[in-house]
């Protein structure tokens, strides 16, 4: 029996990020069970858009690098004509859009809206997010546009998933992102000796916080809480690692009118695959302080390295984390909070086995289901 043909559309290898890394995974998890092939981008987004170092995947070890064709220009409508001509040939048996960031609105609109004919009742959207964290009037917009063509939407947490509810008629379907375990490379990592490569004593308590920085991600809150836990135990200390999307300077004038410099180490700086290992090994704890998110692959990287989290009750991050097992959640914007749990960690993390409760927490992982769903909907669409 022939398999069942789809197009994914969205980033992949040479670029970096999340998005990339989900669609990869999605690729993979897919491949034995259906053909399907990727559509990708030649320019994601213009250089004075993007307030990083680098779009590309400058690592010396890659981690999914999946077949796909690169197509279509973010701002160039050309490309989305022949982007949808090329998709128009294919014959596919379904279209899936990945849609994480309002402004790819305008190609996923001109893409969509070309092929629908064509394509009636099979055009799926992966919604990672429906508005984005940092959503303005303008980005609401954008995303009304981005999913006009949509026939059936896949949520990635209830947040989303109820949103999509609230805003379409359209059958909507729930799936999860996947646990990402890819930045392993080494079978005996040694924690006292990624402890000590960055100047950490082997009895320190490590907290983490990893990933870009941004305001939404709170990094502010877990500096406030700081004080409050060194106070209480000193063996604790704090690991920045990330590139910085907002000016570090507020940051770093919070440590220094807090007077905790020697408490907190930042590293602000695009960390390649092959680093990832290393902070995650060092890492007791890590910490995810947002103050909005619908899901996180920083805490599905964390679960992956089998590294219990602190999250904040925002979005579905708290759907992820079981109390007390492999987490914890706390509000928003409440360093007390925080604080609080860090010390309480601290003072039991020998007495509950986080790594053995993530496991188990994992091993059902509606990710893993994902060839059954995209079958099913397949079906759905033929009926």
């Amino acid at each position: 029996m022939n398999k069942r043909k789809i197009l994914l559309i969205g980033p992949a290898y040479p670029y970096r990020g999340g998005d990339s890394l989900y669609v990869s995974s999605v690729y993979e998890i897919l491949k034995n069970f259906f053909n399907i092939g990727i559509i990708n981008y030649k320019l994601l987004y213009p250089s004075i858009l993007f307030p990083g170092t680098t779009q590309k995947d400058v690592s010396e070890k890659t981690i999914k690098k999946v077949p796909n064709v690169r197509l279509i220009n973010s701002i160039n409508p050309f490309s989305w004509l022949k982007t949808a001509n090329f998709i128009k040939k294919q014959n596919a048996d379904l279209i899936i859009f990945d849609w994480w960031n309002p402004f790819f609105g305008p190609s996923h609109y001109a893409i969509s809206n070309l092929i629908k004919k064509k394509y009636k009742g099979k055009i799926l959207f992966i919604t990672e997010n429906v508005i984005s964290h940092e959503g303005r009037f303008l980005d609401r917009i954008l995303t009304k546009l981005g999913l006009r063509n949509a026939d059936y939407f896949l949520a990635l947490s209830n947040a989303v998933e109820n949103d999509l509810k609230k805003l379409y008629a359209k059958p909507v379907f729930r799936s999860e992102l996947p646990i990402y375990d890819d930045y392993s490379f080494n079978d005996n990592p040694d924690k006292n000796k990624e402890k000590e490569n960055l100047g950490y004593r082997k009895d320190d308590i490590i907290i983490l916080f990893f990933g870009y920085v941004r305001k939404y991600k709170g990094l502010n809150i877990l500096i406030e809480s700081i004080p409050e836990v060194i106070s209480n135990n000193p063996k604790i200390k704090f690991l920045v690692v990330g590139e910085f999307y907002d000016s570090p300077d507020k940051y770093l004038y919070l440590i220094d009118k807090l007077s905790i410099k020697e408490h907190i180490k930042i590293l602000n700086k695009f960390v390649p695959n092959e680093d990832v290992e290393k902070y995650y090994t060092a890492a007791d704890l890590v910490v995810l302080p947002y103050l909005s998110a619908t899901q996180s692959g920083i805490l599905n990287i964390a679960y992956g390295f089998r590294k219990p989290v602190i999250v904040t009750n925002v979005g579905g991050l708290a759907d992820d984390v079981i109390e007390g097992k492999t987490g914890f959640v706390v509000e928003p914007q409440r360093p007390e909070e925080i604080a609080k749990k860090i010390l309480y960690f601290a003072e039991n993390k020998e007495k509950e086995n986080y790594a053995l409760n993530i496991e188990d927490k994992i091993r059902n992982h509606k990710f893993n289901e994902m060839p059954k769903l995209i079958g099913e909907i397949i079906e759905r669409t033929e009926n």
